[in-house]
């Protein structure tokens, strides 16, 4: 489903006057790829977020530059490192008929059988690169971890074929391992008793008087 964003193009400037546009609730950014120019683009900072916490980031969107309609994807969101509000976007405008490479976030479902033994999952890796048409790139991939047992995982080459698009990453790529419980505390009788030995000379004793 295509999300339509309103945008006005803009003037490159300094620096200057990119924080009056934020202050005055927009935000810059800019929009290139299929068919088009690299463009200087404003959005309107409110409908950005509404649509942003509805669809997320991977959706395809519908740019209404000043009457040109354009499909497009965000490849870039950079924000505040302090307020974490969005300080610039990158659009790529793209091809409707073509596929397309996008990361997307992977999901884990099913309680692993290494869990419940007592060891804990890890996600090395938490986005898996797809080749996807565009009207059929999915908001999240789901990978089942219930017989992932401690010390193995789940690798992409384990799940390649559950899905109709095309992942890219090699077969060794790791999504899901688990690690085995922390070492129990070695027993009191296992402990090994580091105080010096006191080894007694012989040949001598040393409470004599020495002539």
């Amino acid at each position: 489903m295509n999300m339509v964003l309103t945008a006005n193009k803009r003037q490159k400037g300094r620096h200057s006057s990119l924080t009056e546009l934020r202050l005055n609730g927009a935000i810059p950014g800019v929009v290139y790829g299929f068919q088009m120019e690299p463009t200087a683009i404003t959005l309107d900072a409110r409908a950005f977020a509404k649509i942003l916490a509805a669809h997320g980031t991977k959706s395809v969107f519908q740019l209404d530059v000043e009457g040109q309609r354009i499909n497009a994807v965000l490849t870039e969101v950079q924000r505040c490192a302090l307020k974490g509000n969005v300080k610039h976007v990158d659009f790529k405008s793209i091809n409707m008929s073509q596929e397309l490479e996008v990361d997307i976030p992977v999901t884990v479902i099913g309680d692993a059988v290494g869990v419940a033994e007592g060891g804990f999952l890890l996600q090395p890796n938490r986005e898996v690169l797809i080749k996807v048409k565009p009207t059929e790139i999915p908001e999240t991939i789901e990978i089942d971890a219930t017989n992932v047992a401690i010390g193995s995982s789940l690798y992409v080459g384990d799940i390649r074929q559950q899905f109709p698009f095309e992942i890219l990453h090699e077969d060794d790529y790791t999504l899901v391992t688990i690690t085995p419980p922390a070492a129990e505390n070695v027993q009191e009788d296992d402990t090994v008793d580091d105080t010096p030995e006191v080894i007694e000379a012989t040949g001598q004793n040393t409470d004599e008087p020495r002539g």
